[in-house]
């Protein structure tokens, strides 16, 4: 068994800055970590908030993890990471006029064997690509998603919509976070692929999963990025993906 990882990241065609960070690699053989952070805030604070959140999180996996770890430490792991970050990115939020209320995005994916250890913040999405196909692992912390999952709107209203872009939950815009958790276990072979909303708002799933299922995994990332920017590139746009 062989594990590939690949990732990239990009400004996109109308922002100044990519305020976008990733963080990935390999803690052991057949151990794969990867952060994706989407910052917001105004000036340079969002990429602040994203090179603190993503930095902070991959420091803490990577230092604290052991391949020997049963499934509810690793979770632990994860869940403490991101509480210290939001800790980090909250406390420098309040240093200046300038840095507050920043935060971001966050999704994590932590690949040990042939189970995936997901954690995320906000609206930044993993994916599960395997031969059945590709669904998605997390669910957005929108306000729009907020809506649809009460039945106020429908799917295509949710997918339009001019709040589509209003978040729920970020790192680093309160005291506490509230993470979501995800563990899965797979048999045969499968990709984690982790983005930011500059992708998937105009990558369709299938086009995700034809770019990179049994593909080169560098060439699909960069072939996305580059659909995405032929689309408009109107925010950054960042892709990790493990593959097993």
């Amino acid at each position: 068994m062989v594990m590939y990882l690949s990732y990239n990241s990009d400004m996109g065609l109308v922002r100044q800055e990519n305020q976008d960070k990733i963080c990935a690699g390999f803690l052991a053989d057949n151990i794969a970590l990867a952060v994706v952070c989407d910052g917001m805030g105004g000036a340079s604070s969002g990429s602040v908030a994203s090179d603190i959140a993503a930095t902070e999180i991959y420091r803490r996996i990577m230092s604290g993890f052991n391949p020997n770890m049963k499934p509810s430490s690793i979770r632990n792991l994860l869940e403490t990471a991101v509480s210290a970050a939001n800790t980090i990115v909250y406390e420098k939020s309040k240093e200046d006029i300038e840095t507050y209320g920043m935060g971001t995005t966050c999704v994590v994916a932590l690949v040990v064997g042939k189970c995936a250890h997901i954690i995320n913040v906000g609206d930044s999405r993993a994916y599960l690509l395997n031969t059945d196909g590709i669904s998605q692992i997390t669910e957005d912390h929108t306000y729009v998603n907020m809506l649809y999952k009460h039945g106020e709107i429908t799917y295509d209203e949710m997918i339009n919509h001019k709040m589509k872009n209003i978040i729920t939950r970020a790192i680093g815009v309160d005291s506490t976070v509230e993470p979501d958790y995800y563990e899965i276990e797979e048999s045969g072979n499968f990709d984690i692929f982790l983005c930011t909303d500059g992708l998937y708002n105009y990558c369709q799933p299938q086009i995700i999963y034809e770019s990179v299922f049994n593909k080169n995994l560098d060439n699909g990332v960069s072939d996305l990025i580059d659909y995405s920017n032929a689309c408009g590139g109107r925010d950054n746009i960042s892709a990790a993906v493990i593959a097993n």
